[in-house]
């Protein structure tokens, strides 16, 4: 049971509690008392807005897309090549002295033409016989074949102050066969026959090895005898500045169509046999002995390896893929042989007479440069149809040497 105090106490904190809910209530009427009033919602707002909302919740069918076709690749057209100019034409040579080509592969033949490496369109050779040489004569006879030493040496000046160099014949067949580079203007000097001696060489030729580097052919005769003479000009071949080529074994029966088979092997394959025991050498190019071929020879001549051949028909001068030859017999040139008909231009070239040459120096000239401006005209159409046709298998030809 609490105390009187104890109860005091308790009454005193229930007064005190209900004091203070009183008072709270007090305030919250008060503070009621001071919020606005709620403003009034427009029924037209609320109607708007509820409509607006639906709206958007509403999704519109999107356009059905169709499926796109693949792109169609644009057709390229196929590069058609140009058509290829003719084979320069001159009016300088004679009427049946009709140049002649002898590369079949038209890619083959641009591709060296115009390869900056090679001998540039246009590079010449001028092929000149030379046979007896008389010192001391005042006159040349064409009769004989008969040149005066004066007439040579001026021969000789003529053709160098014309700007020709002298080549050998490995540089002429590098250059007929694939136009490999040589002197824009070159010239072949072809001694024909066996000289006595060596003096020949040395009291007219070895001057212009000297002072130009000029060498020369001899056309040698290759049967087998007098030893003291073939080891005299074996040391002319070993300086290297006469280079000898083959001239028949025994030289003075001249090969025709009535030849046979044995006769031309032996001819043209004897003297193989002794160029080789004397001179270390297999010669690459033969010179027809009298200036007489026949088709059945140029064949059994490449069987046997030999590269060129020369007749004595003076034609004209010969460039890369481009040989003067004559079909028949004309008038024009009434003894020569005709070539075509042997079938092989490289292997029945021309050349011309020493007496003769120095008066056809400048219509080689105009040949080349012919010949030259010629190839610039059909420069772009040349490569056009190299690129289209040929570059795909032979590749692009080079730009720069």
């Amino acid at each position: 049971m609490k105390s009187n105090y104890e109860l005091r106490i308790t009454q005193h904190k229930s007064r005190l509690g209900n004091r203070f809910f009183l008072n709270l209530s007090l305030l919250a009427l008060l503070l009621a008392g001071c919020l606005p009033k709620p403003a009034a919602i427009d029924p037209a707002i609320i109607q708007t807005t509820a409509l607006e909302t639906a709206l958007a919740q509403i999704s519109l069918p999107t356009k059905t897309q169709l499926p796109t076709e693949p792109p169609v690749p644009t057709a390229t057209l196929p590069r058609i090549p140009p058509a290829l100019p003719g084979t320069y034409q001159t009016s300088i040579l004679k009427s049946h002295d009709i140049p002649r080509t002898y590369i079949a592969d038209t890619c083959e033949y641009l591709q060296n033409k115009w390869n900056p490496n090679n001998s540039a369109p246009g590079t010449v050779v001028m092929t000149i016989m030379i046979h007896r040489i008389d010192k001391d004569a005042t006159t040349s006879d064409f009769g004989s074949l008969t040149i005066a030493g004066k007439d040579l040496k001026q021969l000789m000046n003529d053709l160098h102050d014309a700007g020709f160099q002298a080549i050998n014949m490995q540089q002429m067949t590098d250059f007929m066969y694939s136009n490999a580079r040589i002197p824009q203007l070159s010239v072949l000097l072809i001694v024909d026959d066996r000289a006595g001696s060596s003096s020949k060489y040395n009291d007219h030729f070895r001057a212009y090895y000297e002072k130009w580097g000029w060498p020369v052919i001899n056309a040698y005769i290759g049967m087998d005898e007098r030893p003291d003479l073939w080891a005299e000009h074996a040391v002319l071949s070993a300086e290297g500045w006469v280079d000898f080529q083959a001239h028949g074994y025994i030289h003075n029966i001249p090969i025709s169509e009535g030849s046979t088979d044995e006769f031309i092997m032996s001819e043209m394959g004897g003297v193989i046999s002794t160029f080789q025991k004397y001179f270390n050498k297999t010669p690459i190019a033969y010179i027809w002995p009298g200036g007489g071929f026949s088709k059945r020879a140029v064949e059994l001549g490449i069987q046997l390896g030999y590269k060129l051949g020369f007749t004595v028909n003076p034609r004209g001068p010969v460039m890369y893929n481009w040989i003067p030859q004559a079909d028949a017999y004309n008038e024009d040139n009434p003894y020569a042989i005709p070539e075509t008909p042997a079938g092989n231009p490289l292997m029945t070239l021309p050349r011309y007479t020493d007496i003769d040459a120095r008066g056809r120096i400048d219509e080689v000239r105009v040949i080349a440069q012919e010949a030259a401006q010629y190839a610039e005209q059909n420069k772009a159409s040349e490569l056009e149809y190299f690129d289209i046709v040929c570059a795909p298998t032979y590749g692009p030809i080079p730009s720069t040497p």
